[in-house]
């Protein structure tokens, strides 16, 4: 290792890292912090540590977790960056694990239950979970079971949640700094990032949670309004929409019954700024009705594709028999609501405001519960709708069809 490779803060905790024990090591803050970078490192040299214990024990091939979300977040946050940064090859056994500086490496999902499956029963000799928070409790706590090698230690890293949160409450908080060590990361931490590269970052991340999370690596929850940067200036009259700057029409669909359904259109131009274009939001409607209003939609908007919410598979079964372009959204609760907030701190989120009353009204109502640090589900309606268009149509990154 060279410094010129490693921010002032990576080479301080590598340096405590191998200067005195500990059982977990916990790297937590803001994005792009450099968190996940030394975690690589020092899950190289836990291997390295990993093979001498062992061998004090007679075997010959130690077993080691490594823990993600997903099979692309582990592909993509570690062992892609591990082969850039140190040229490491790795070659998958049947069962999705490598070997590693002649430790097997046992790879697991922590994202569900499932992860349970490749882990049940084996004695591992340490562990490293990426993007801890995001774990399902009981495997973590099962990774940590399975820990009982000679001299076994866990490394996590994760961006920060609520303050509830149990990775936080049963693990961070009760850091001792021998036992369980703790290191908080801000986005100033990160000093290969170019001041040009944070200052657009600052400016870009929505205020209130996004930004303490993101920028500060705070564990907080988001006080009141959802949508704290939307403001009255977003709303504007029909003819001030510029319809021919618009390369992609889409619409979110929410259903219902007892609560308000709701269909919204959104436009998009060239350069990234999104009209939201009407809402239609009944109760009591049964899918004949919506139908017919979709198909409505479809006769005023080209290329109109239709993004639903997948709790009623029926409904978007239907709305495709129908020939409409219909489609599961991505409900991804707080990716979601970032982006649309992103879009409203940048000024490029507008609304037309004679083709919109719900909306008005769940704007300022659209609030977080303090508990669960999550969006009250009350008010929500028009709103889920326009995340789920907003968002699921950004991550496809299929804005033009």
């Amino acid at each position: 290792m060279t410094k010129g490779k490693y921010t002032q803060k990576q080479i301080s905790i590598l340096k405590r890292a191998v200067s005195r024990d500990w059982y977990m090591m916990i790297n937590h803050g803001a994005v792009r912090a450099g968190k996940t970078k030394l975690n690589n490192v020092l899950f190289l040299m836990e291997l390295l540590r990993v093979k001498k214990n062992a061998a004090l024990d007679g075997v010959d091939k130690p077993m080691y977790i490594l823990g993600a979300v997903s099979s692309g977040t582990l592909q993509t946050n570690i062992l892609r960056e591990i082969t850039n940064d140190y040229g490491h090859e790795f070659k998958f056994d049947r069962h999705g694990n490598f070997t590693l500086f002649d430790v097997y490496v046992v790879t697991t999902f922590t994202g569900s239950i499932v992860g349970l499956r490749a882990i049940r029963g084996m004695t591992a000799y340490g562990a490293y979970i990426n993007e801890a928070s995001l774990a399902n409790k009981e495997v973590f706590d099962e990774i940590k079971k399975r820990c009982s090698g000679r001299g076994a230690r866990i490394i996590c890293d994760t961006n920060p949640d609520h303050p509830k949160h149990w990775l936080k409450v049963d693990y961070i908080d009760k850091a001792d700094g021998e036992t369980i060590v703790s290191n908080h990361f801000t986005i100033f931490d990160n000093n290969f990032l170019g001041k040009g590269y944070v200052d657009n970052l600052i400016a870009t991340t929505p205020s209130g949670m996004f930004t303490e999370r993101g920028i500060y690596g705070r564990w907080v929850i988001g006080e009141g309004a959802v949508y704290r940067d939307f403001s009255e200036d977003c709303y504007l009259l029909a003819e001030k929409v510029p319809t021919d700057d618009i390369v992609a029409y889409f619409a979110g669909v929410d259903w219902g019954y007892d609560h308000h359904g709701a269909i919204v259109i959104c436009g998009k131009t060239a350069d990234g700024r999104v009209y939201l274009l009407e809402e239609v939001a009944r109760q009591y409607q049964e899918i004949d009705f919506w139908v017919e209003v979709a198909k409505d939609m479809k006769q005023r908007y080209p290329r109109l594709k239709f993004w639903a919410d997948s709790a009623r598979p029926e409904h978007v079964a239907r709305f495709q028999r129908e020939g409409l372009n219909c489609h599961n959204a991505d409900k991804s609760v707080l990716s979601g609501i970032e982006q649309v907030a992103k879009l409203m701190k940048q000024n490029c989120f507008f609304v037309v405001a004679d083709k919109v009353t719900k909306f008005k009204d769940e704007i300022y109502q659209y609030v977080w519960n303090e508990k669960s640090g999550m969006p009250q589900k009350h008010d929500d309606d028009v709103l889920d709708a326009l995340r789920y268009a907003i968002y699921s149509q950004v991550a496809v990154r299929d804005w033009l069809i």
